[in-house]
């Protein structure tokens, strides 16, 4: 015979019961993982590259107080890129108002610039050197024009990512600097910056092409182009047979 049910454990047994159903579903509710961006965005909006108006420089390095031919290739580039997106004139500016001790470079400097095609198109300034007497002091050439940059600096870590603490790091949001780096570099090696704002105009045909094609079907022949595939085996691969 079995022993008798006590009926007031029974409702204390269900709700245990339900009670260890539900915590596997608990961390449910929790928002640990997700795929939403919406608090970070994506990086290029994030950090976005915008074209416009904005200083173009270089700096030049006198070496025993002239320049020699790195530095000249280097303001024959300047000078090239200033024709094309330049405008304005060009300034050439000594550390703190050191004229005297770079005399020489800025004169080889402004008949290099003459010489590329820039006579009357530059001025000569200063700007606040550093402090530091050991650091170089570069001479500085700038012009202002068409430029590709990107307006938000680098360096955002407001949050630890190996924080543990908090569920910042479970989530599939990027960190608040990914793609600076890549967006910057970018802005600052595309040779022409309206590249990336507007596609350029197509060439023209090959005109050699579209008649070989058009002879082809007068003559009642198959127009495409025959590729011929020759098929190597893999163990002769790198032997240069």
């Amino acid at each position: 015979m079995s022993p008798p049910v006590n009926s007031s454990a029974r409702p204390l047994r269900v709700a245990t019961l339900m009670l260890a159903a539900a915590l596997p579903l608990a961390g449910c509710g929790a928002n640990y993982a997700s795929n939403d961006t919406a608090t970070i965005g994506d990086y290029h909006e994030r950090y976005p590259i915008t074209v416009g108006e904005a200083p173009t420089t270089l700096d030049v390095y006198p070496t025993g107080g002239g320049l020699d031919a790195q530095s000249l290739a280097n303001i024959r580039a300047f000078a090239a890129r200033y024709q094309t997106f330049g405008e304005g004139r060009v300034a050439i500016l000594a550390p703190g108002g050191a004229r005297g001790r770079d005399a020489k470079a800025i004169e080889q400097i402004g008949h290099a610039l003459a010489n590329d095609g820039l006579r009357g198109y530059v001025t000569v300034g200063s700007y606040p050197a550093s402090t530091d007497p050991n650091a170089a002091a570069p001479v500085r050439l700038v012009y202002q024009g068409l430029k590709a940059t990107v307006s938000q600096a680098c360096g955002q870590w407001p949050s630890d990512l190996a924080s543990g603490g908090t569920i910042q790091g479970w989530k599939n949001d990027s960190y608040e600097n990914f793609g600076c780096a890549t967006q910057s570099m970018l802005a600052a090696e595309v040779a022409d910056p309206r590249d990336l704002v507007q596609s350029r105009a197509t060439g023209d045909g090959d005109v050699q092409m579209r008649l070989r094609a058009i002879g082809d079907v007068r003559n009642g022949n198959d127009p495409g182009t025959e590729w011929k595939t020759k098929l190597t085996a893999i163990g002769q691969v790198g032997t240069g047979d």
